[in-house]
């Protein structure tokens, strides 16, 4: 078992959404160690039903409930030793058209679940963000980064000897339900070309578990209110698909569709403001909770002149992975592999 893993002996372990991909990535990563029990808590009853048959595991206990609704999220709470909080409204298009359905789930859900582990004296909660919440141009990212706004503000409230609530930023993750890699290579199966939004467009790449170890480091570091952001590299969108094409040896075109609404040319996981008092711990950044209280006469009377000098953390600026780089993290990833086998059949 992985010194991460140790804490976790004897406990159980709340994941909120917990049929997506990260929930998945989880209960690969714990099954084998000694947690005494995962409770998946989603609205989703034919992904749990999935699970069930797939996993076959007595540790695993399935919660049909919505994060909207504090009374279902409350039911699953008991006895709960840890949470790691990854539901949420993700797909970008869909919370730009029904931006209050964002809110609902994304802020809203964030603080029922909040409340709930508080009262049941849970004694860790992690909240899962995005890359979209920082500078946030649409309504997905909008909603995650009031989302943080609510942990960090919760975070103050709280007597820290009980519940300790921080989170993390990741960027994109490769292969997740909705991204781009599984649209490519579906378009590579039907003979389709490859729809690319901007070439030069960048995005942070990182793989699943990568996102579970940052998760597992927050779980282990983390002080209230905190923010953990890992120093992920990134790719042009261009470069991606060419990976992608090279891996699968397809000859399809790669058409050009133009950014879609709500889309940035570049994401963002550390702001110049969080930049100027971030905690470099090596692979990771650490932003810390404002203290500050409501005396708003530092706000107007004090500056701070490092924000002219520092510079925010961006898929521009991180380190830029080529073609050649790509492919080889794509080829660590199980998904890509099982899809190279199968297509190297037909």
């Amino acid at each position: 078992m992985r010194n991460n893993e140790e804490v976790f002996k004897n406990k159980t372990l709340l994941i909120t959404g917990g049929t997506g991909s990260f929930g998945n990535a989880v209960l690969k990563r714990f099954l084998d160690t000694d947690i005494q029990e995962i409770r998946i808590f989603s609205r989703d009853e034919k992904k749990q039903d999935d699970m069930r048959k797939q996993y076959k595991n007595e540790k695993i206990k399935f919660f049909l409930g919505n994060v909207r609704d504090i009374d279902s999220v409350k039911n699953a709470m008991y006895g709960v030793d840890y949470v790691f909080h990854a539901a949420a409204l993700k797909q970008v298009p869909s919370c730009e058209f029904f931006p209050l359905e964002a809110v609902k789930t994304n802020v809203i859900g964030t603080d029922n679940v909040l409340t709930a582990a508080i009262e049941a004296k849970v004694k860790k909660v992690i909240c899962l963000s995005t890359d979209k919440a920082a500078y946030p141009v649409n309504a997905m990212g909008t909603s995650k980064a009031m989302m943080e706004k609510v942990f960090v503000a919760k975070s103050r409230t709280v007597d820290p000897s009980g519940t300790i609530i921080c989170g993390t930023r990741y960027g994109n993750v490769m292969c997740s339900r909705g991204s781009v890699i599984p649209l490519f290579i579906e378009q590579i199966k039907s003979g389709m070309p490859l729809t690319v939004t901007e070439p030069q467009m960048t995005r942070f790449i990182m793989s699943l578990d990568e996102a579970v170890e940052l998760v597992l480091f927050a779980f282990k570091n983390a002080n209230p209110g905190d923010i953990m952001v890992q120093k992920a590299p990134a790719s042009t969108i261009g470069d991606l698909a060419q990976a992608v094409k090279e891996l699968f040896h397809a000859d399809n075109e790669i058409k050009l569709i133009g950014i879609r609404h709500g889309e940035k040319m570049y994401e963002t996981l550390l702001t110049q403001e969080e930049a100027v008092h971030a905690v470099d711990m090596g692979n990771f950044y650490c932003v810390p909770m404002d203290k500050r209280d409501l005396n708003y006469e530092k706000y107007f009377s004090e500056g701070n002149p490092a924000l002219t000098t520092v510079e925010e953390f961006n898929s521009n600026n991180t380190v830029i992975l080529n073609v050649e780089q790509v492919k080889e993290k794509l080829l660590t990833l199980e998904y890509i592999k099982q899809e190279l086998e199968e297509w190297e059949k037909h």
